[in-house]
């Protein structure tokens, strides 16, 4: 080393050290790039002359050290023996949220932020699947960013699109727009598959040489545009199995569909006491009923008896493994996808009015006010007297019809108002939620929509529902006596939301005139209630509310209760609907077991459970979405260069997305049909801004719009204001 620069080192060490920090970050974002000083002053954004002097000297400093190496008289790279090491510090596992540009986000657990991945950094990996992510040097002000480095796990290996052959090949395009690369099919992998036709295909491969990934044909669905088709797609591509294997609908049939009486005399007996069922009216497995009687001490017992699926369905079965798989079932605009074989959901399991059934239940005694003097849980047979749908029982309490059972029913009713009434009182957010359901004819085309709301019909069985589930979780997660620790269940828990996106909603509830107050949680839920009392009935209610729930962290199942934000409950679980939710039947089994003396399981082994459970929750969510979707835009098909009124729900750059009253079907009035003036994003305040005039399009505006085009396949739909 030359004295002048030992000399420059010893007067300015602090900063020269800095520099040499920064030079090693700027080599580290593509360790195996050489690069010369004029590349590496661009890297670091460095532009004046002395400073650029100094990068030279910090750049001999690291080649005395042997942490830089020359390549040639001008350029220097990374020693190779501190590659694998910077590489391993910095390197993440994570989820990969792929969209349709073919860049990314990977979410990583305990990681506040998502880490971006350019579309030319994302390597073989498919959306969904668990990857390793080599981050880049973090720049203050700029979001986090890596390289997707190794494929831990694929999410899926079978993919749905339509197939386009060829003269040698054939390709297939995805239905998923997360999926932004189409499959490579060679000619002998093709099948029996005509072109055109949807299918599923399995990856096969993705060599190092070539842009697409290699596929095979595994399922031929059908014509494209053809409903059942359609939905069929929608599973498969979601990841759910379209029928049951042989196996689990051979062991479904063995099962007995008649009480074993030695079964019997082991529960407690409700058969005698006042018990009905209520749910949608198209429903065909009935997971809950509610019975109530008055008691000799003036308390009112009330049962809430959940469908002892535990008892039929043993753990390890080819039944249970089905069921775990499948996490749930699906509930698509025409069809219910069961997680459950139908004999068993529909039939041995399913509450049915005028049938002794098995029930696993919570019992308390409450006064008047609902206050509960004591809780049972245990194992129950009842006898349902009555089916009944919301809409039923939603007359009777508006007070327009009657039955023999209307004094019990109004008085669950009133019991299940004051529940109510306290959960608010203790800071529960009034999250409200509207289904969109749709009018199919004999062909299953949509011939009109409507938005199903909830009424007090469905908030009694709703909340009656919440306290069995919180009673069930404190059971467990409250810890008897002071050393000992809680044993391990499974939780559904609401992390807090994020303190960002709540200060992004309170700015953009402003732009309507609404305010909510950040202060405490206490002051938020308050003013939460109230903004949703305020904005109902009015054109941005969905909207407002849609957003708001957006906000909000997704609640999800767990081992590690942190509780439940948005119902303010410190101990809650998922229990009363085991014939739909395998959750639920984890929880009927693990009280069973504590129940009989069973030591706490493994916590490790239950949380991949609970990271399964959820991962097919929200797969079905999407499934439900997109048939929702796919209805929508067939329901618009039929009604291009008609006009309907909508409100503008989206502002960007490409232009406006209006979601139509009728349908709540969104669609893009494009920034180019906007002819009257030159039309700039005002980002900041939701609105496109007229450069001229100065007319603007606000997001809440009500518009009026005529349907351009729709795109089935798409599901996307193109408005033109009217």
């Amino acid at each position: 080393m030359s004295k002048s620069r030992k000399k420059y080192r010893k007067e300015t060490q602090g900063d020269f050290h800095q520099l040499e920090e920064r030079i090693i970050e700027g080599f580290s974002t593509n360790p195996y790039e050489p690069l010369n000083i004029k590349q590496l002053a661009a890297k670091l954004e460095i532009r004046d002359a002395n400073t650029k002097i100094l990068l030279q000297q910090a750049i001999y400093s690291l080649e005395d050290k042997d942490i830089l190496i020359a390549v040639s008289r001008s350029k220097h790279k990374l020693n190779p023996s501190l590659i694998a090491h910077i590489e391993n510090s910095n390197q993440v596992q994570g989820v990969v949220d792929m969209k349709s540009t073919g860049k990314a986000y990977v979410a990583v657990p305990n990681l506040d932020e998502d880490i971006f991945i350019g579309a030319n950094n994302t390597g073989k990996a498919f959306d969904g699947d668990t990857v390793m992510v080599q981050l880049f040097p973090h720049r203050s002000g700029r979001k986090k960013e890596g390289k997707i480095v190794e494929i831990v796990k694929r999410r899926t290996e079978y993919f749905v699109g339509k197939l386009e052959i060829s003269k040698n090949f054939a390709f297939l395009i995805a239905d998923k727009q997360s999926v932004p690369v189409d499959f490579f099919i060679p000619k002998d992998k093709i099948g029996e598959a005509k072109s055109g036709q949807k299918v599923i295909v399995r990856f096969t491969d993705w060599p190092d040489h070539a842009k697409n990934p290699f596929a095979e044909v595994h399922e031929v669905l059908g014509e494209p545009g053809v409903h059942d088709v359609e939905m069929k797609s929608i599973l498969a591509a979601n990841d759910f199995p379209v029928s049951f294997p042989k196996n689990v609908l051979k062991d479904a049939d063995k099962i007995p569909t008649t009480l074993d009486p030695a079964e019997i005399a082991k529960r407690r007996d409700f058969r005698q006491v006042f018990t009905c069922t209520i749910d949608p009216v198209d429903a065909k497995d009935f997971d809950d009923a509610l019975s109530i009687r008055k008691l000799e001490n003036g308390l009112f017992e009330v049962g809430i008896h959940i469908a002892d699926v535990s008892y039929y369905v043993k753990k390890g079965s080819a039944i249970d493994k089905e069921a775990y798989e499948r996490g749930t079932s699906i509930y698509l605009v025409d069809r219910v996808v069961p997680m459950l074989p139908e004999v068993l959901s529909n039939h041995v399991c399913s509450l049915r009015p005028d049938e002794e059934k098995f029930t696993f239940s919570v019992v308390v005694e409450m006064d008047e006010n609902a206050i509960i003097k004591s809780q049972w849980i245990g194992r129950t047979v009842i006898k349902s007297a009555r089916r009944y749908a919301y809409e039923e029982v939603q007359e009777m309490i508006d007070g327009k019809n009657k039955d023999a059972n209307f004094e019990n029913l109004m008085l669950l009713n009133q019991l299940a108002g004051k529940l109510r009434e306290e959960r608010f009182r203790q800071g529960s957010i009034a999250f409200r939620s509207q289904e969109i359901r749709f009018k199919l004819d004999e062909n299953n085309k949509p011939i009109g929509a409507f938005v199903r709301e909830q009424t007090e019909a469905n908030m009694l069985i709703e909340d009656f529902m919440l306290l069995a589930n919180k009673i069930v979780a404190e059971k467990i997660g409250l810890a008897k006596g002071k050393n000992q620790q809680a044993k391990t269940f499974v939780y559904r828990i609401h992390d807090t939301p994020n303190s960002e996106k709540l200060n992004t909603f309170a700015e953009f509830i402003k732009k309507f005139g609404y305010r909510v107050s950040l202060a405490t949680r206490k002051s938020l839920v308050a003013s939460l209630n109230s903004l949703f009392d305020q904005i109902r009935g009015k054109g941005e209610e969905h909207l407002i509310e849609t957003i708001a729930v957006r906000t909000m962290a997704k609640a999800v199942y767990s081992t590690k209760n942190i509780g439940h934000y948005g119902l303010s409950f410190k101990h809650y679980t998922h229990f009363t609907s085991p014939i739909r939710r395998y959750p639920d039947l984890m929880v009927h089994r693990l009280l069973e077991y504590y129940f009989d003396g069973g030591k706490s399981v493994s916590a490790e082994e239950y949380e991949e459970y609970c990271l399964h459970c959820s991962d097919m929750e929200r797969k079905a969510a999407d499934a439900e979405r997109e048939s929702v979707k796919y209805k929508q835009a067939e329901y618009m098909l039929e009604k291009v260069g008609q006009t309907f009124d909508g409100i503008i729900s989206g502002v960007s750059k490409y232009g406006l997305f209006v979601e139509v009253d009728e349908v709540k079907a969104e669609g893009l009035v494009a920034m180019d049909t906007l002819r009257d003036d030159f039309y700039y994003l005002d980002e900041d305040n939701y609105q496109l801004i007229g450069r001229r005039f100065g007319n603007t399009y606000r997001l809440g505006d009500r518009v009026k719009i005529k349907v351009k085009k729709v795109d089935l396949m798409k599901k996307q739909m193109d408005f033109a204001f009217a």
